[in-house]
């Protein structure tokens, strides 16, 4: 039994790697459910999202040989693409990057939210598509439990800093005021919402959210007081909009360069500031040749959020500390399934025996032997029996010089030298 947390993410790959790694949420279940039919792999979950895609999994070898193919199979990442971008996590190490990734230490801002939600919906596909079982089912429950722990016991999570955060800190910079400004919101996901509760603190007044879902769009347009359209309508209102945010979970960018041309022209090249907050892009990357735009990725966003990340920086050593004990109780009891079938072997053969000396007993009770001297030979015999194989393996350890042994046994069963 062998754990692996296998990925790659916003420090080992490239924007244009990860997108090709990603997994939408409607391939997300077959991807798993494709994994798992592999011979050695038995549990697995994937999460994926904008800035990482990892594989959690109970293989029954050692080694990445397996995820290494079955990634570049279902990506088309050439192997060499995969060594450069990958890392690797094997059991004690796998668990402790799990409760890393759910309590936001792994993430791009420090202490950000986001993934530990993500982390339970990646999770709770899995566990839906029978991919998981007894090991990563407690060890996804115990990563909760420690980025719930984490985030109640150190301040790794205040001063609130997420990549929706520098999306708004940055447009303040090129804008300084914000509330004359035409948002345009691409999206109507958790990243939106966010991108939008921020703007409104900003005192952002009109904001246009457009979604694949109108119904969604609407939703959360009530939710903020704006306006709903569909992305067919986008084109013929871009021109509108000073600040666009996008984060979708399309397969194809929603806007491209012709698009936004034309919306600069009837701006008269009026300044216009996107952020494409997907992975998979939203906005063609040709977008960022045109002149009065100024287009910004996640990638981009990396300087903006160093700037907020000195307030975190000691909660999080706090936090690894926690992290690290929690990793020795869980590798307790991952260790302790070893002993499993040896002591249900062990209970087997004692039971076995109960009950053989157990049926001479009540034969000899029912032929009229006296009851004392019935339970004082069921007791010796029982006491004989049990004591035999360990006394066996005693004698040959002293004669052979296994110190080891001895001391196991006499850990055991508690024995001090007479």
């Amino acid at each position: 039994m062998h754990l692996l947390a296998f990925g790659l993410n916003h420090n080992s790959a490239s924007i244009d790697v990860r997108e090709r790694a990603a997994f939408t949420a409607e391939r997300l279940e077959n991807a798993i459910l494709n994994l798992t039919a592999r011979k050695d792999v038995s549990e697995a979950t994937i999460l994926s999202t904008c800035n990482r895609t990892e594989i959690y999994c109970r293989q029954q070898s050692a080694g990445s040989d397996s995820i290494h193919s079955w990634i570049s199979e279902y990506s088309g990442l050439s192997p060499k693409e995969i060594n450069d971008s990958v890392y690797l996590f094997p059991n004690d190490q796998a668990v402790k990057h799990a409760f890393r990734v759910a309590s936001g230490l792994d993430s791009m801002v420090l202490g950000e939210p986001q993934i530990l939600g993500q982390m339970k919906d990646a999770f709770a596909v899995a566990h839906r598509a029978g991919a998981t079982g007894k090991i990563l089912n407690r060890m996804f429950q115990h990563t909760f439990s420690v980025a719930k722990q984490v985030r109640t016991d150190t301040s790794v999570g205040t001063n609130a800093v997420s990549v929706a955060y520098a999306a708004v800190d940055l447009a303040k910079r090129l804008f300084n005021d914000l509330s004359s400004k035409v948002v345009l919101l691409i999206g109507a996901g958790e990243t939106i919402e966010l991108v939008a509760r921020h703007l409104l603190q900003n005192g952002v007044k009109q904001i246009i959210v457009a979604n694949r879902s109108i119904e969604r769009a609407e939703n959360l347009a009530r939710e903020i007081r704006s306006e709903a359209i569909s992305l067919g309508e986008i084109p013929a209102r871009l021109y509108e909009a000073d600040i666009v945010v996008a984060s979708t979970a399309s397969t194809l960018p929603i806007l491209g360069k012709g698009a936004v041309e034309s919306a600069i022209k009837k701006r008269k090249h009026r300044p216009m500031f996107m952020v494409d907050l997907a992975v998979p892009r939203d906005i063609e990357s040709e977008v960022s040749s045109l002149r009065d735009v100024y287009l910004y990725t996640v990638d981009d966003l990396a300087d903006v959020i160093d700037q907020n990340m000195n307030a975190r920086k000691e909660a999080a050593i706090e936090a690894e500390k926690i992290i690290d004990l929690q990793v020795v109780r869980f590798m307790r009891w991952l260790n302790s399934l070893n002993s499993v079938p040896t002591v249900r072997s062990f209970r087997r053969e004692i039971e076995e025996i109960r009950k053989r000396e157990l049926d001479r007993a009540i034969k000899r009770l029912q032929s009229g032997t006296n009851p004392e001297d019935v339970l004082e030979r069921l007791s010796r015999n029982l006491t004989g029996k049990f004591s035999h194989l360990p006394s066996k393996a005693l004698r040959k350890a002293d004669e052979s010089g296994n110190a080891q042994l001895i001391g196991a046994m006499k850990t055991l069963f508690n024995l001090e030298n007479e």
